[in-house]
């Protein structure tokens, strides 16, 4: 798949799925956006990129639980681009704490990073995509946490379960548009250092093997993908069928 001429925007792109989702998209073509709060690291990344990407690289500072950050990042992307193609709604983070300890001020942390950013970059990435002969793409990285839990997960659960509520609802509202919208929920997915994961940890899935971004990503392309366009409001789960194995203890 080529994706020459277009433009994506990665939100979280400096690290982790993120990062992988940046790095596949720049090898295909496309003009690549990088948002993200950690300035350092995303213009490593950026200067990284540059060295091999067949398209642009540019890397914007972002927060993106703030209205006036996302509309400056559209914005500029648009100015220094012409429009917008894709948008991958990566930005993501996660709070292990008892339900007894949580704080408000943490919920919302959780819930303005994970959930509320996918509204306000779908919205306002839409309102230029719809001005596209072909329209647009959306991605929202969810979690099959979404569906399951570990103790003391509640608003990252909250947040996941929310983003694949809103693909949906989006997808609808965007269709006469031309834009597609589904959600990923990616399972295990290492980002740190794969060689030193056990036996036990690839064995539990049923691929015999943890998920790495780039699995993420090839999956990005695919629902990106303008020939696609039949594929919307999806929730696509890769997490090498670790949920659809019934397990027991012995």
């Amino acid at each position: 798949m080529s994706f020459e001429g277009k433009t994506v925007i990665v939100t979280g792109a400096s690290n982790g799925i993120g990062r992988g989702i940046a790095k596949m998209y720049a090898t295909k073509g496309a003009n690549v956006v990088l948002a993200d709060i950690d300035a350092e690291k995303g213009q490593a990344l950026a200067e990284e990129l540059a060295d091999t990407a067949t398209g642009e690289v540019l890397f914007i500072k972002s927060d993106v639980r703030v209205e006036a950050e996302v509309n400056r990042l559209m914005g500029q992307t648009c100015q220094r681009f012409g429009g917008i193609n894709i948008l991958i709604n990566n930005a993501g983070i996660v709070i292990f704490k008892s339900p007894y300890e949580l704080t408000v001020e943490e919920w919302d942390n959780v819930l303005n990073t994970n959930l509320r950013s996918v509204f306000l970059c779908s919205r306002e990435a839409a309102k230029q995509m719809r001005q596209n002969q072909s329209g647009g793409s959306i991605v929202n990285i969810a979690s099959t946490r979404a569906e399951m839990s570990e103790p003391d997960s509640e608003a990252y659960a909250a947040s996941k379960g929310g983003i694949i509520s809103i693909t949906h609802a989006l997808a609808r509202s965007f269709s006469e548009d031309c834009i597609t919208v589904n959600a990923i929920s990616p399972g295990w997915i290492e980002t740190g250092d794969y060689e030193k994961l056990r036996d036990i940890d690839h064995e539990q899935h049923l691929s015999n093997r943890v998920g790495k971004p780039e699995d993420i990503a090839r999956a990005c392309l695919y629902l990106t993908d303008e020939q696609n366009d039949f594929v919307t409001g999806a929730n696509l789960v890769i997490d090498g069928g670790m949920t659809r194995k019934m397990i027991y203890e012995h």
